[in-house]
């Protein structure tokens, strides 16, 4: 019989650091889909806040923390992250289990707005994209979701079999910017 073995998308190739920037893999546990039921977003926030201790997302952030929380993923979409979806959420919204679809690595340093800037077309400024900001977006030509989770720390997620391209786009990006800052 043949065993199979879970291993992380990334599994080897991370963490790296490029020009004062750290790359490295997250595996950010249970993810689940939220998508609400007709008229029923209000009550499934409810719910949230009673099991999770978090609310439904507003548009283009993220509620809870970056470790236990819920991005915005999309309309009348958000993804719960690092929690298992307690049952009472199935009443109001059906639940779709994420947790193997995704790679996710955070980004941290100086420059990684600067980098991240190169892929994609959505502003990173911090006075703009302020901590607990997530846009679902390009980067690259992948589809992706990313999140600051701190002021120069990001959360990029992208569909699980593109861990490697995403991980080559962030290289040759890094490597671009710490060359233009001598570094």
């Amino acid at each position: 019989m043949i065993e199979l073995t879970a291993r992380k998308p990334m599994k080897g190739l991370l963490p790296i650091e490029i020009g004062g920037v750290g790359v490295r893999e997250v595996t950010p546990g249970p993810m689940a889909a939220l998508l609400p039921y007709q008229g029923k977003l209000s009550a499934l926030s409810d719910a949230m806040q009673e099991a999770h201790g978090f609310h439904w997302p507003a548009l283009g952030r993220s509620s809870g923390t970056a470790d236990k929380g819920a991005l915005w993923f999309g309309r009348d979409q958000a993804l719960l992250i690092g929690e298992t979806a307690d049952a009472a959420l199935a009443e109001h919204a059906a639940v779709v289990d994420q947790s193997d679809a995704w790679a996710v690595v955070e980004m941290s340093g100086t420059l990684a707005q600067e980098t991240l800037a190169r892929l994609t077309p959505i502003d990173l400024r911090a006075s703009v994209f302020e901590v607990g900001h997530t846009a679902r977006t390009e980067l690259g030509h992948m589809a992706a979701s990313i999140t600051r989770i701190g002021p120069h720390t990001y959360r990029v997620m992208v569909f699980r079999a593109f861990g490697r391209t995403l991980l080559h786009e962030v290289t040759v990006a890094l490597e671009g910017v710490a060359a233009r800052r001598g570094g």
